[in-house]
């Protein structure tokens, strides 16, 4: 069905036309001009108090962090956080070129699988796009090679970004995201999915009782790079 197809449907329903060329134009300047809603003063700092301020919100949201120097430490990392949570050495693995590039050669006991998880999935490898540390939340949109059912699925979540990529408040994350997504004919692009991950996976609609992964993973651990 056509957009026009499908906007003069819901004209249909509400029995009016088009709008008026003033009110068209109003919308048009308020969608392309993405004002700023109110953001807490929390996140206003330095980026390393920004970088601080994630962590400590990750983890304050049953989340858990850990800091590496540099990226060619991700793999010995993920095999330590998997034998402290007494995981097996398998994961499936986003097919994200940041992480193909990493020296998985060097610890032959972990058993990657490059490719969409399946729900019987233990464990996640995902590649994370931005970290917001007003709520330490990450920022997962779908990709070819960050595959939306890594988010999903498995028991257990662990996301790799590097510490330059957190950033203060929501806006930036997704003047970010508009920033570096964009294509010839359409001057802008958004991905089909955009993901907002603030801890794992957790409900307490059943008597107010707090269960983690109700509705997705029931741990989520980032392991911060740089």
């Amino acid at each position: 069905m056509s957009r026009e197809a499908i906007l003069g449907g819901i004209r249909r329903g509400l029995k009016r036309g088009e709008l008026p060329a003033d009110q068209q134009a109003m919308l048009r300047h308020r969608l392309e001009s993405h004002p700023r809603h109110l953001i807490p003063a929390r996140s206003r700092l330095p980026h390393d108090g920004q970088v601080a301020l994630f962590i400590a919100r990750v983890e304050a949201e049953f989340g858990t962090v850990e800091r590496v120097p540099d990226a060619a430490q991700v793999p010995a990392a993920l095999m330590d956080y998997l034998a402290g949570q007494n995981l097996g050495p398998r994961f499936v693995m986003a097919p994200h070129p940041e992480l193909e590039g990493l020296p998985w050669a060097d610890h032959p006991l972990l058993m990657v699988e490059r490719r969409r998880a399946e729900g019987t999935d233990q464990v996640s490898l995902q590649h994370g796009y931005a970290g917001i540390a007003e709520t330490g939340t990450l920022m997962l949109p779908a990709a070819p090679g960050r595959p939306t059912t890594l988010n999903l699925l498995p028991e257990t979540e662990v996301v790799v970004l590097h510490a330059d990529r957190v950033v203060g408040a929501y806006e930036e994350a997704w003047d970010l995201l508009r920033a570096e997504n964009r294509d010839a004919l359409t001057g802008g692009f958004m991905p089909r999915n955009v993901m907002l991950v603030t801890g794992p996976s957790r409900s307490a609609d059943i008597e107010q009782t707090l269960e983690l992964g109700a509705h997705g993973p029931r741990r989520l651990h980032v392991i911060l790079v740089g």
